[in-house]
Parts: C-alpha cells; structure tokens; sequence
C-alpha cells in the first residue's frame, strides 16, 4: 500500500512539477520502498549494481562489521539513474530524467540528506534554472516572541510584495527569511533595502545573518576576546556543554563543565555555600550567581556560564512551577542572572534553557543587560523563548 501511495504521488508530482525530490525509504529493510514505487511509476526495472556493493563491503569492513546479504538491497538502482555517492551513509542517492521533467532519490538522515544534496544535487538544479535564480537574505532572532517579532516587522514587510517573507519558530531562535526571483544580472535592491530596514528595527535581537548558529556566535566571541568559559549545569546535564563543543576548535575557549545536580555536587565542586542555598533554593538568583562564580573559579576561567531550574514534570511549586529557570554569568567584575518560565514538557525546557544561556551570553558581551534604576540586573517572565 505504502509503494502504491508514493507512486501515485510521483505520477501526479511528474504532472505539476518539473523537479521532484523525495527522501527516505533508501535503506534495507522492507518498509524501504522509495526505489520500488518510483521503478513503479516510471515503468523501469531495477537492476543490482556490484560497484555498489563493493562499495558497502568495504565500508562495512572498515567499520567493523560484515555486510548482511539485506543490505545489497541498497545496490539496487533504477534504470537511467545517475548514482549519487553517499559518503556519509550505505544508501546512495540517484537522479532521474523522465520526459524533461526530474527526480531525485535522497536518504533521510539530515547529515547524509544535506551532504549529498550541496554536493551532488544542487550544481545540477542550478543549470536547471537557467538565468533565473533566488535571491535570499536570513536572520536569525532570539529574545522576543514570535508574535512580538511579526507585529514589529509585518508593517515593514507588507511594503515589498515581490519579495516573500516567512517566519519559522522553533525552541533554539527565530528564524526570518526573506526571498524572491530574479533574472540574470539583476540586483535585487530591494531586497537588501528590507533587509537593512528589518535589521534597523530589530537591533541586537539578530544574532546571525549567516546562518550561523548561536554556539558558533558565541564561540566566536570568545575567541576574539581571548576569554575562556566554564559552564556549571543542573536540569540541563551537559547538554549547553555538549552544544558548545559543536563548534569545531571549542578546545580553544571552552574549558569544561560541571554536572551538579545535588545541593552537594553545587556546594562541592562549585564552592555554593550551605546556607545560600537552606535561605534560598536551588534554584534562585542567588544560587545560579553562585554557580557561575564557583565554576570560573574551579576551572580557571574567564566567565562562568550557569544554569538551574525545575524541568519536571514533577518537583514544581506555586512559588517554583515547572519550567522556572534561572541563569547565572559572572567574569569577576559582573555577576548577573535572569530566570524565564519556559513553556513544553521536559527536553523542549532544557534546550530552551540551554540556548537561552548561550543568548544571555551574547548580550552580556555585547553588554546589552538590561538593569534597573540601582544598577541591578532585570528579571523578566516570559511565555516564550
């Protein structure tokens, strides 16, 4: 039913479309179906191609591993197609001409997807195109809801109807892309007389316009400046240090982190006095202020990056409800938290927390933290992150 569904789907595509790309249903097992229905759909057989299978073996061998006789599944090809070498995985992509029009096979996984997809598959739509090309500007926003971003930017956008204008929300930022045709040597002016007009309205609030994410931005940061971080982490356990030794040659700034979730583990690896936390909590200002002192201190670091909070889904109060959150920065001339509400159910709370820490970050190098009238840091609730 499943090889059925996915052929009819490209007989109607091949009808409208004049590139089709599907991924997913490479593999070798049998709900991998993609070769079969769109064999199917195109009226071709398939043969098995041993430079494949080679291929696999040694890949296999290197690994490790035997190759199972299920994976020569993943030599089939379909008559006509352009193999598509998949460096990265044992499922290689294919491209096909059927009629003028096009079709392209891509594994699912993201890495693999993406690796052959700029490799081997985007030079080939780009000929494709002709003189017509897309033109794009991204930005990449953290610090206000989505709902606050378009009601600031929607009056601004509206002006340039040529040019379309899409907002993506997820847990880690914003993002805002802004894109439209254009033909050979045309300079598509207005579309960099939004961009500039969009960034004048939101500031700081951009952290990238090169898709860069907000590990990489800070990373940078750090390197610039010649700083080195410690992170100490509570309900996030590793998972901002394991963001921020994303970015190849970490090494450089980032120093280490410390997992501690018990009073104890704050109290002896982070230096957190005993009545700091009796008086206030584990999860207080006070606490996440002491933690990022201690963490700079333990590890001999410039800054120290902290975060406590209840991810539940139990461990909640009426004073402390789940999804409070509160980071703490200290370099040792400014120690600051701020805590947020964070909305979803355990994991989305975490990486929320986890990015909110990294974009704190940001704005305290940039020193954009907001204080009151007695120069103490603002703490704001928010819905959204």
């Amino acid at each position: 039913m499943i090889r059925m569904n996915i052929a009819e789907i490209l007989r109607i595509a091949l009808q409208r479309s004049d590139l089709t790309i599907l991924s997913g249903g490479l593999g070798p097992t049998e709900d991998d179906c993609t070769r079969a229905a769109v064999a199917a759909a195109l009226a071709r057989p398939i043969r098995i191609d041993e430079g494949i299978i080679e291929i696999l073996r040694r890949r296999f061998a290197a690994r490790g591993f035997r190759m199972t006789q299920i994976n020569e599944r993943q030599a089939e090809v379909i008559q006509g197609a352009e193999i598509l070498d998949n460096p990265l995985g044992t499922a290689p992509g294919m491209w096909l001409e059927e009629k003028g029009r096009y079709i392209v096979l891509l594994p699912g996984p993201p890495r693999e997807l993406q690796s052959i997809f700029e490799e081997k598959v985007f030079g080939k739509i780009r000929k494709l195109s002709g003189d017509a090309s897309l033109a794009y500007r991204s930005f990449h926003i953290t610090g206000i809801t989505e709902s606050e971003l378009d009601t600031r930017i929607a009056p601004i956008y509206r002006a340039y109807p040529r040019i379309r204008t899409t907002v993506l929300a997820g847990t880690r930022h914003i993002a805002v892309r802004l894109y439209r045709w254009t033909q050979a040597e045309e300079n598509p002016s207005d579309l960099d007389e939004l961009s500039e007009k969009l960034q004048l309205e939101l500031g700081d609030s951009i952290f990238s316009t090169r898709g860069e994410s907000m590990e990489e931005v800070v990373g940078r940061q750090l390197k610039e400046s010649g700083q080195t971080l410690a992170v100490a982490e509570s309900c996030t356990a590793g998972m901002l240090g394991m963001h921020i030794t994303r970015v190849p040659g970490s090494s450089d700034y980032f120093s280490g982190g410390i997992l501690c979730y018990s009073n104890d583990a704050k109290m002896e690896l982070c230096g957190v006095p005993e009545e700091l936390l009796q008086k206030h909590g584990a999860v207080s200002a006070e606490a996440a202020e002491a933690l990022a002192c201690g963490v700079r201190k333990s590890l001999h670091s410039s800054i120290g990056l902290s975060i406590t909070g209840i991810a539940g889904p139990g461990g909640g109060s009426p004073e402390k409800p789940v999804g409070l959150v509160y980071i703490g920065v200290s370099d040792g001339q400014r120690t600051e938290s701020r805590h947020r509400i964070m909305p979803g159910d355990r994991e989305s709370i975490r990486e929320r927390s986890t990015y909110l820490a990294l974009s704190w970050l940001r704005r305290f190098f940039n020193a954009l933290v907001s204080t009151d009238e007695s120069g103490s840091p603002v703490t704001n609730k928010y819905s959204e992150f």
